[in-house]
């Protein structure tokens, strides 16, 4: 039944989770609040691995989900519950894609989802800022995550020197700053 379950909640997030893996945090949320598979500082540490590791986060995450509620299975289940829709949308597309091309019925369609998919990201931005930086329940605000956060923006972004720089590097000095100095709670 559990399997079950978890297939019909990832069907469910894949089928409404416009605009790629970010947008199914709020869907992530809600399962965790009426499920308690996982809590929000699971998800927070979901995010943050998914971010880190090779896929699609929304797979990522539905994966590590599915395996923490029902084993290797939920997390194929769970997948396969993520991917599904996108599949069933995909064959269903390319079989109209001639009608579809031309349409402006499609074309109109598609431009008024782009504000629902950008708040949808937007909506998750604030989710992960919130867990990131807001304190759990009984514990001090850490100055230094923001502190850690604006470095990196800063050097990502700023620094002509580590501009260059592949993502990996800031990902693995990250993690590294945050076991020298205690980050995790």
């Amino acid at each position: 039944m559990i399997y079950l379950r978890l297939f019909w909640e990832f069907f469910k997030t894949g089928l409404f989770a416009v605009g790629g893996g970010m947008a199914t945090l709020p869907f992530l949320y809600d399962i965790s609040d009426r499920t308690g598979w996982f809590t929000h500082a699971q998800l927070a540490d979901m995010v943050a691995v998914s971010e880190s590791t090779p896929g699609p986060i929304g797979v990522n995450m539905a994966t590590y989900v599915g395996f923490l509620t029902g084993g290797v299975g939920g997390a194929a289940v769970a997948t396969l519950g993520l991917i599904t829709p996108s599949i069933i949308v995909i064959l269903i597309v390319s079989a109209f894609l001639a009608k579809f091309r031309s349409s402006k019925y499609v074309n109109g369609a598609f431009y008024g989802l782009r504000p629902a998919s950008t708040a949808m990201i937007l909506a998750a931005l604030v989710l992960v800022v919130k867990a990131t930086f807001l304190p759990a329940s009984g514990t001090a605000f850490d100055w230094r995550l923001p502190v850690l956060a604006a470095v990196l923006l800063a050097l990502t972004n700023a620094v002509p020197q580590t501009k260059k720089l592949h993502p990996i590097v800031f990902i693995l000095g990250s993690a590294v700053v945050g076991v020298a100095l205690g980050l995790a709670q």
